[in-house]
């Protein structure tokens, strides 16, 4: 009897190679999507990213006053070319808005203050917003149109001051130096227009943005005005008719500042930007934007311990 025939061997299957390559692809992608998520997570838990240049890309807002400036331009486009950062300046006209805006998040920084300002804020609001560099301090000037001397401001004449309590109380003393009034015991920091014991002039407390505008109307006789708020109005320095002096040691609590919130202090993309203000090039053009600025460039500590002393004194002045 014959053996049954053989069956042909059944051939072994094979796996499409496309498949095997569209798994490869996958796995890679996952891979990368991984390293990706775990780089971009570890960028945003970190407060003190340096932001230096080759690094990720960030974009910080600033809270200013004078964002037309010129000197701006060439700071925002320093940021980012040496740092890689890209600044977004937000302006307010309103010296009252920066500093909630800072604290509630809308902002990352602002520079529109000195000391003595951000001092008065944290102690009203209860806040704790640090200055974590200096730009300068500027003379607070008594302007007049036709009038080439403080002394011939006519008697009884209308000198509008600004409103908010710590550039009134520096207005004051202003005025005070320019003979025109004489303050209780001499005058501080703190003191407000019921603080006038004799005066030649009448002192009418406007918005600090309004005094310019008053003085350039003709509602008043004089005006004192905040450097930034001159600038915009155009008021020339020859009008200027008396000045406190920015570099005198009194001036230490009205140096200006950027300021941060207290878990920001130590952020170094914002430090980094704030020293920034110091290099030659924004300072070249800051000091044609501002000839009358003595510029200061103090450390974030030192900056940090005059606040804490001049709250000490504004919370003593309060009670």
């Amino acid at each position: 009897m014959s053996a049954a025939p053989a069956l042909p061997e059944k051939p072994k299957g094979k796996r499409p190679i496309g498949w095997i390559i569209a798994a490869a692809v996958v796995v890679i992608a996952i891979v990368v999507a991984l390293i990706v998520g775990a780089v971009r997570s570890g960028d945003d838990s970190s407060n003190d990213g340096a932001g230096a240049a080759g690094a990720s890309p960030k974009t910080v807002t600033i809270g200013v006053a004078d964002k037309s400036l010129s000197y701006w331009s060439t700071y925002t486009k320093l940021a980012k070319s040496k740092l890689n950062v890209t600044v977004k300046l937000t302006n307010f006209a309103d010296y009252s808005l920066p500093n909630p805006a800072l604290k509630d998040g809308q902002l990352d920084l602002n520079q529109f203050q000195h000391i003595q300002y951000l001092a008065d804020y944290n102690v009203t609001s209860n806040d704790d917003l640090q200055p974590i560099g200096s730009t300068a301090v500027y003379p607070l000037p008594l302007y007049a149109t036709k009038y080439d001397k403080a002394s011939a401001i006519p008697e009884g004449a209308k000198i509008a001051i600004p409103n908010d309590s710590i550039n009134q109380a520096r207005a004051l003393l202003v005025l005070q130096g320019a003979k025109l009034i004489t303050l209780k015991d001499g005058g501080s920091a703190f003191s407000t227009t019921s603080d006038i014991e004799t005066k030649k002039v009448d002192v009418q407390p406007l918005e600090a943005s309004q005094t310019a505008n008053a003085l350039q109307q003709g509602s008043v006789a004089a005006a004192v005005v905040n450097n930034n708020f001159a600038t915009a109005a155009g008021l020339p320095s020859s009008d200027v008719v008396y000045q406190d002096d920015p570099s005198s040691a009194n001036a230490a609590p009205y140096v200006n500042i950027f300021a941060a919130r207290d878990e920001d202090k130590g952020n170094k993309t914002y430090l980094a930007l704030a020293k920034l203000f110091q290099d030659d090039a924004v300072q070249k053009v800051f000091l044609k934007d501002n000839p009358d600025a003595v510029v200061r460039d103090e450390s974030a500590s030192s900056l940090q311990d005059e606040l804490a002393t001049v709250e000490k004194d504004a919370k003593a002045a309060k009670q």
